[in-house]
């Protein structure tokens, strides 16, 4: 998911410097970021889960040299003058140490520029954007999303429990649905378990995932981005 943070500007900037807002003069937001040959989306820092192993809840919102805090919840009129060209990215990624889904009316309207520009769009999901929505908003991704990035992490409700700790009930029926559900939407669908959280069979996570007709990739705790 996630240099001194730099006030945004129209001047001409590197691919791999931070885009920021100079709304606090204490502290400026990276807006967009970039990590290798993809342009990152810092549109909230709002999430649905606290999870043990998350960064943030560890004292760092910091990914690789970027820091992620955000002191407001961007609109798309931020965002969109920072999307640069097209042509330099092979993606545009919805993620920072937020989730995206929650900031939803945003993401869209950024998505749909990306998509008329020509570019490739990604999402970064914890899977429970209908959940919070009570509605489902796959029809609504569809539109102008070409790739979704799911975390499971857990093949048990235990264990999503105890390790994600959900602030919505059922997130983990949730999550689950949104899985089956997403292959029906989008084109590419890759599911994310990590390797190293207690109680977890990383064996089943990936059956369940391949099952739903998504692909399945192995992370390993402590490594982000």
């Amino acid at each position: 998911m996630t240099l001194a943070p730099q006030s945004a500007s129209t001047s001409t900037k590197s691919i791999n410097d931070p885009v920021t807002d100079p709304a606090s003069k204490n502290m400026s937001s990276t807006l967009v970021y970039d990590i290798r040959n993809s342009r990152y989306l810092n549109i909230t820092g709002r999430c649905t889960l606290r999870c043990q192993f998350c960064p943030k809840h560890n004292g760092s919102k910091q990914v690789h040299e970027y820091q992620l805090d955000l002191n407001h919840q961007p609109k798309a009129e931020e965002i969109i003058p920072l999307l640069g060209d097209v042509e330099n990215f092979d993606e545009y990624v919805f993620c920072g140490y937020g989730e995206p889904t929650l900031n939803l009316d945003t993401l869209l309207t950024i998505a749909k520029e990306i998509k008329h520009r020509g570019g490739y769009v990604r999402v970064n999901t914890d899977g429970l954007g209908n959940l919070f929505h009570r509605r489902n908003i796959l029809p609504e991704l569809a539109v102008c999303v070409d790739a979704l990035s799911i975390s499971l992490n857990a093949d048990t409700e235990q264990a999503y429990i105890e390790h994600c700790r959900p602030k919505l009930k059922n997130a983990y029926q949730s999550v689950s649905e949104f899985i089956r559900l997403a292959p029906g939407y989008i084109k590419n669908v890759q599911v994310s378990a990590i390797d190293g959280l207690e109680g977890v069979d990383i064996a089943a996570c990936r059956e369940f995932v391949e099952t739903s007709g998504a692909e399945f990739k192995h992370r390993m705790l402590g490594v982000v981005g």
